[in-house]
């Protein structure tokens, strides 16, 4: 952390948030998969309204998932990523 003249303190939100690096590596990870849904979905020319129906729930829950809502699971992003055809070494890719 760096001191300003104006009495601002500069630093990381990790720090600010006093979150440990377990912590960080988790959000991370959940943010690189909400990424690589959307991705995969747009390349497959996708509305988040058709996945939602592959995936049998709403667009809005879709939406939560690209966006990294803290509500979606990580185990919903892996199997959403899955039955879009990806397999485990393209996941890994991924985080």
């Amino acid at each position: 952390m760096k001191n300003l003249k104006n009495g601002w303190v500069e630093g990381e939100v990790k720090d600010f948030l006093e979150l440990s690096t377990a912590d960080v590596e988790y959000i991370e990870t959940r943010r690189a998969l909400a990424h690589r849904l959307r991705e995969e979905r747009k390349k497959k020319h996708l509305t988040q309204t058709q996945l939602a129906a592959m995936l049998k729930t709403s667009q809005s829950r879709v939406a939560k998932m690209e966006h990294g809502d803290p509500t979606v699971t990580i185990d919903l992003l892996l199997q959403s990523l899955y039955r879009l055809g990806l397999r485990r070494k393209d996941v890994a890719a991924a985080v």
